[in-house]
């Protein structure tokens, strides 16, 4: 019990820190190529992952761990930042919350399909409704449509998905700092070289919000925020504590609120109230 709860804290310290990632992704983009953003916020990060691993003497992992390493750096290095990054040039963050909805349920799916867990029918039933409650609310606060946008948001899930589940696996021999880590060692070299064929010309100029939104992608969304969420997975269980992930675009609206003084709808208040029950009835049945 004691194991399960700490697992769910620490899943939702990871989703606290995920929550800003679309909408930094979307001020980066205005200014940077998408390729680019997504090469160097995973430089920037593996470097900090690399100097970690090497501080604490982390022992390499064994030659049977690298496919499950592939797999985490191609869904959540590679797929799912520059997916996002790509999709959100076509579409706004609002409308990307859509998808985020989608993620809980992908997340689950893996996880079963890896034998991570054996959810109840009625799990099922909470996941697929806080899905439509985050969708139908996000549908309501944006009309931005963009069938490319759409399906590359989609695509973006599916591989996010896989990723955390198998990095959930990995992070119970691991641990979950050090999957991520190494992770993105294992894909440095070739962020490295698309960071040098897609860096623009100058990167003088850039607006603060800019620097500040790389910076957030690069240390919060593509390293610490992995620190807790595999750890939470791992520990609570891939599909239920992936549930928390359906709070991730409301805990995105309040920060909004909070920093830019953005009005709160009443609707916003509603479907969060609904999200928190399924949440609470998926973690009783997963």
């Amino acid at each position: 019990m004691q194991t399960s709860f700490s697992g769910w804290g620490s899943g939702l310290l990871g989703v606290l820190i995920f929550s800003g990632s679309l909408p930094a992704t979307r001020v980066a983009v205005g200014s940077l190529d998408p390729m680019f953003l997504t090469s160097v916020r995973a430089v920037l990060a593996a470097l900090l992952g690399a100097v970690m691993l090497l501080a604490f003497r982390q022992a390499k992992p064994e030659r049977a761990d690298l496919p499950s390493l592939i797999v985490v750096a191609a869904g959540v290095v590679i797929g799912f930042p520059l997916l996002t990054a790509t999709a959100l040039q076509h579409i706004t963050a609002a409308h990307s919350v859509v998808f985020i909805g989608l993620l809980p349920l992908a997340t689950g799916v893996f996880g079963v399909l890896r034998g991570d867990t054996r959810p109840r029918p009625l799990f099922w039933v909470f996941s697929v409704l806080g899905s439509l409650a985050v969708a139908g609310f996000a549908l309501t606060q944006s009309a931005d449509v963009s069938l490319f946008g759409d399906v590359l948001m989609l695509a973006a899930i599916i591989v996010c998905g896989l990723g955390y589940a198998e990095g959930a696996l990995l992070s119970r021999r691991l641990g979950g700092w050090q999957v991520i880590s190494w992770a993105l060692v294992l894909a440095l070299p070739m962020m490295a070289a698309l960071a040098i064929a897609f860096r623009p010309d100058t990167l003088s100029g850039l607006p603060v919000p800019v620097w500040i939104s790389v910076g957030y992608v690069s240390m919060f969304s593509m390293l610490i925020g992995f620190f807790f969420w595999y750890r939470g997975l791992a520990l609570g269980g891939t599909a239920g504590v992936g549930q928390l992930q359906l709070l991730q675009p409301f805990f995105g609206l309040m920060l909004s609120a909070f920093l830019l003084a953005e009005p709160i709808p009443p609707l916003m208040i509603a479907a969060t109230v609904l999200v928190v029950l399924c949440v609470a009835g998926a973690k009783r049945f997963a």
